[in-house]
């Protein structure tokens, strides 16, 4: 189980704070989908290192923010790495049960593999243009580095920031829906 201190299961969570790099486009692309997520606990998406976030939490060491996922709750418990993606998804009504599966000791060894998995991959990738597949929306918008716009794979997938992934058959160029390749 996730260490948490014995006063803390007398005290009801009504908040979290869950820091993410601004910086990083998987990281941007989890927060739009953390914020259309229904929430069972509300969640303050703020970017890490920002001057927002040095404002909300003065006491929080913001260098070690920008290295490792962390999430404050409204009581002021700090959750990093694997503990901050579990608190995460429990505050999620969709995944409270996948976070209560993850938070056992077997669980816990799962999501600090896909904690290390996500920061090795977020830091091979920090800084650089996102390499998403070619945007559609408005000609001008085409040419630029990503920056909310959608995107259309050659395989007819659509990805939509309202929306996420759609399918749109047809959309690659196949007739109705069928390809020759299917």
């Amino acid at each position: 189980m996730i260490p948490v201190p014995a006063e803390a299961d007398r005290v009801p969570v009504r908040g979290l704070t869950v820091l993410y790099d601004a910086d990083c486009p998987p990281c941007a692309f989890l927060r739009d989908w953390l914020v259309r997520q229904p929430q069972l606990v509300p969640l303050d998406l703020v970017p890490a290192g920002s001057e927002q976030a040095r404002r909300l939490l003065p006491g929080l060491d913001h260098a070690a923010t920008l290295d490792e996922i962390t999430v404050v709750d409204d009581a002021g418990q700090v959750y990093r790495d694997a503990a901050a993606w579990v608190v995460t998804l429990w505050a999620l009504r969709r995944h409270r049960a996948l976070a209560h599966r993850l938070s056992t000791p077997s669980g816990l060894r799962l999501a600090r593999g896909a904690a290390l998995a996500a920061a090795k991959w977020r830091g091979a990738h920090r800084g650089r243009a996102p390499a998403w597949p070619t945007p559609y929306g408005p000609p001008q918008a085409q040419d630029r580095p990503w920056g909310g716009q959608g995107y259309r794979r050659a395989d007819g997938w659509v990805y939509d920031p309202a929306a996420g992934w759609t399918y749109r058959p047809g959309g690659d160029g196949c007739a109705g829906g069928t390809c020759a390749t299917r």
